[in-house]
This record gives structure tokens, sequence and C-alpha cells, in this order.
């Protein structure tokens, strides 16, 4: 029986137990597809990350004896779709099965699923044995609690895999959350790391990528690429990340810095996203550093809680709304993006510098995606669904079982608040107190209104006032409400009518 076996691009798991053992009646097929290069547009590094990563992978396979058909997006035989590539393989070589891993975005999931349903020979699905839960597993422990708090998961993730606990099974130090210690601004010390990522000369795939006519956006930096494409090298930037960053990793990770784009994070999530780390190996390291004195309690359990937590909540989310989550717009937003998110020429420097770096690097940390893109984006009425897409495209990382959660529901409020228990947004004062960004800003942090102000303190006050009757009730938000009921009517009326001119003009800001 010959039996070809799909490994999808996000799927360079090299301990996969089908590559236990070596069978000449097994082909690994991978496809370079057109089609999965332009659901969304995408930003350059990333084509060329996932296509580099895929490349290599396949060369690290045969290198290992296994059998392998690789289709380029420039070769002869490519097909182009994916349905019309598996059928002629399957006649090539007169395959009796196909089997693929469990593909981790649904529109792949329900593709294949429908080819399997058209063809004659044998199809099978497998796990990708990479994630801690299964698909069902978050909605299936939410399924008999009123809120679907990620708190509650992951905890049950601590005890249920041992992670930072003591042999009693509490806690390690007494709380199972040091967020509250982890919210410090950066001001230089101690010194940012170097980033140690090995650079490669990717020019001769860009330029393929480019012939082939493939769109993307944002600088390829191919003459200096830095993003891992292979196992030995994802596994070194993990290695690097706990040694020397991890235990400034904690105080720091909610800081921004300008001139500083990484600060102390671990850029392990490319990696850690096609498959290439596994989460298991990522939470024993961080934890071993804490338990032999190399890190502190607070840094590792708030790094731990990013893997074990929300990664896996935020896939479990995914799969359970599925495929109706894409669409909601709990706010009923729909204003389009502005034309500088294309670019990062805006005046507003907090704006500039999160937009400019993702458009440069193909990556921002989560406070720069969640408190200055995202928090702006949700104030000012943008359209989820065109949010989704723009962060979908230019970050490295963001594949849709991931991003979508994070974007439209964490940062978007597009749930209603399934994901988040309030809107995650603020005024100007919490990007001054984490960056330096204010510090030479046209803008003013200080005033809410005046042609000075800070757009965001307007739309922040603003954005509670015309969201009154939906959000007044939640307990989370009293202050702001009381905040909001303290000001005079004059001043409200003048922040309305401030608010208002930003959203008309935000292509000027």
């Amino acid at each position: 029986m010959t039996e070809l076996r799909l490994i999808l691009g996000d799927q360079l798991n090299p301990h996969h137990s089908w590559f236990d053992a070596c069978n000449p009646n097994v082909i690994y097929v991978m496809l370079e597809l057109r089609a999965e290069t332009a659901y969304v547009l995408h930003h350059a590094q990333k084509v060329i990350a996932i296509f580099a990563a895929m490349r290599a992978f396949s060369s690290a396979l045969k290198e290992k004896g296994h059998r392998v058909r690789y289709v380029r997006l420039s070769d002869g035989s490519n097909r182009g779709a994916l349905e019309d590539n598996l059928n002629a393989l399957v006649a090539h070589y007169g395959a009796d099965r196909v089997v693929w891993q469990e593909p981790d975005e649904w529109r792949l999931d329900m593709q294949l699923q429908a080819w399997a349903r058209n063809v004659s020979v044998e199809t099978a699905c497998v796990s990708s044995e990479h994630f801690f839960t299964t698909r069902e597993q978050v909605s299936a422990f939410f399924a008999s609690r009123k809120s679907w708090r990620m708190e509650y998961f992951y905890r049950e993730m601590r005890r249920q895999h041992g992670i930072l606990l003591t042999p009693e099974g509490e806690p390690e130090g007494g709380k199972w959350n040091f967020d509250a210690e982890n919210r410090k601004r950066w001001s230089g010390e101690p010194p940012a790391p170097e980033d140690t990522r090995l650079r490669h000369d990717r020019t001769a795939l860009w330029e393929e990528i480019q012939r082939c006519g493939v769109s993307t956006f944002g600088e390829p930096q191919a003459d200096n690429f830095r993003w891992p494409v292979d196992r030995a090298e994802a596994k070194a930037r993990l290695d690097d990340f706990i040694t020397h960053v991890l235990p400034q990793f904690g105080a720091w990770q909610d800081a921004m810095h300008a001139e500083e784009p990484f600060l102390f994070h671990s850029l392990i999530s490319f990696a850690l996203n096609t498959k290439m780390l596994n989460p298991r190996e990522v939470v024993a390291a961080a934890e071993q550093a804490w338990r032999t004195g190399h890190a502190p309690l607070p840094a590792v359990e708030g790094f731990i809680r990013q893997i074990l937590g929300w990664r896996e909540y935020v896939r479990g989310i995914y799969w359970s709304q599925m495929p109706g989550y894409r669409e909601l717009n709990a706010l009923d937003h729909h204003a389009p993006l502005p034309d500088w998110f294309w670019t990062g020429k805006t005046q507003m420097r907090c704006l500039a510098h999160a937009v400019e770096q993702s458009l440069t690097e193909a990556y921002a940390h989560h406070i720069q995606r969640l408190m200055v893109i995202g928090n702006f984006s949700l104030l000012s009425g943008l359209s989820p669904q065109a949010v989704h897409e723009w962060y979908l495209g230019v970050y490295i990382d963001a594949f849709e079982w991931v991003e979508l959660p994070n974007t439209l529901g964490m940062s978007q409020f597009g749930d209603g608040g399934l994901l988040a228990s309030k809107p995650y947004v603020s005024s100007a004062s919490y990007i001054h107190k984490m960056s330096n960004y204010c510090q030479g800003c046209r803008y003013q942090y200080n005033q809410r209104t005046g042609e000075l102000a800070c757009p965001f303190n307007a739309l922040y006050w603003d954005f509670f006032a015309r969201n009154q009757a939906r959000l007044g009730n939640n307990p989370r938000l009293g202050i702001v409400f009381k905040q909001l009921a303290d000001m005079k009517e004059e001043e409200r009326q003048a922040i309305a009518e401030r608010a208002g001119y930003i959203r008309l003009h935000l292509n000027d800001l």
C-alpha cells in the first residue's frame, strides 16, 4: 500500500511520530500553494520564512532517509490548488491512502474534509501531536461555567500537567498569578539584550517569490533574514532566551521603547506556531530555569501562562466558535483602516513606532499589538474584520487559530465579552506610563481636547460615553463610568466633538 502524508507549512515538527521510522511505501508531500499566500495580504518576511522553513524541513527529512515530494511554487508540476495537486499526486504514485495532520485553521480543515468526501482513496486525519489540549478540551471545560475566563482554565492546566506546583499541589510562591509584579516601565536598565538570531541571505528565495507574482507588504529584509527556519535555529533561540533573557522578561514584559523593538521578549512565536518547537519543551525549560534559581518566579510564571494558559485557551475559543466567530462585530464598528497602517506615517509617535516596527520586523510584542495599535483601532471604531486581516497578514507568528481570538476577541471586543471581561482600552496615560513614545510627540498626552491633545484621550472617554448602555453595568468599569459621570456637561460635549472630528480625519492624524 502506498500512502501519501501531507505536511502543511505550519506543521514542521521533526519529532512527530510519523518520522520515527522510514517506510519506502510512505511519501511525504509538501506543497507551496499560491492560495496560502493570498487569502490575506501577507508580510514579505512571513512568506519567505514559511517557504524557507518548509524547504529546510523537506531537506532534513530526505537526509534521514524519508521519501519526500516537495512541490515549489515555481515548479511546472504545481497545479495551483491544494485539491488539484493532491489528485495529481495520488494518480502519479498510485496511492491507496492519503493522511494529514489536524490543520490548525478551520479553513484548511474544511477544505481537506471536502476533498476527502469526493475521492475514492482512503483518507485519514491524525493529531499534530503539538498542543497540550485537544481542539474540544477548552469548550468542554467551560461547558458548565457562566464565563470563559482564561484564569480558571490556566489553573486547571497547571494542575493537570504539574507545572509550578508544590508537592502538595499548591501553586509555587503561594499564588497562581504574578501579573502585578510584571508591569514595570523600562528606562534603560538592565540593558536590553542583543538580537543574537543568526542572519541568512534569502535573496534567491525572495526573488523566486516575486517572479511567481506573490503580492506582499512590509520590508522583506531578505539579505539579512533573522527568523529561524529549522529546528536547530529554533532550539538555539529558545536556549538563548532561557539563559540570557528570561530572568528580565517578567518585570518588563509590558514595557515599550522606541529604540528597543524587542526588549526582553523571546522571539520564539514563529518557531512555536510552525511547530519547530514544542510547547512542552518551552514550558519545561522555563520551569527548570526557576527551579535552578536562574530566573525569578514572577518572570517564569508570566511566561508559562502565555504558553500553557493563553495559547491553549485561545485555540480552544477558536475551535469552539468557528466559523461564525470571524464575522462577530458586537460594537458595530465599520470604519476602514487609515492609510498609515500601510506606511506608519502618522504624527502619533506611539502608533508610528508600533506600525513602522510591524512593517519593518513583521513583529510587535503583545502590548504594542493590544494597547497601542489595537487600542486605537477599537477606540476609533475600525472594522474588527479589517483589523483582523491586517494582524493576520503583518505578523510573522500570526496564524488564524491564535490571531483571530486575540484580535477580534481580546483586542477589538468583537465577541461582546466572551473572551475578555472588558474592552482593553486606555487613554494616553497608560502609553505614557509604559513607554517613551510620548516624548517628542506632536500630541500632548495630558490634554483631552484641543488640536494638540493626544487623540487617545478624547477617543477613550467618548468610547465609554457612546457605549454606556452596553458597558455601564460592567463591574470592572465602575471607576471609569464614575469619572465620566463626574465630568461637567461642557467637558463631555467638548470630548464628543473632538472625538467625532478625529474619527472623521483618521488619515490626517
